[in-house]
């Protein structure tokens, strides 16, 4: 096992489209997610916003079909 981290984005020019992603995602929710360490999540609210961004992005898998 080489790579340790499986959070890395395959094209590394992405990151600010993804984090601009994953703050509207947040604000959708209702998660305070500030720019940086969010330790103060709870395991609910991160889910939560990792939630919102894969529903997000079914549907817009499924309205290109």
């Amino acid at each position: 096992m080489s790579n340790r981290s499986s959070n890395k984005l395959n094209v590394p020019e992405a990151r600010a489209a993804m984090d601009k992603f994953k703050m509207e995602a947040a604000s959708e929710v209702g998660v305070d997610l500030k720019e940086g360490y969010n330790g103060h999540l709870t395991s609910r609210e991160a889910g939560s916003v990792g939630g919102q961004m894969v529903k997000k992005m079914i549907e817009s898998y499924e309205k290109s079909l």
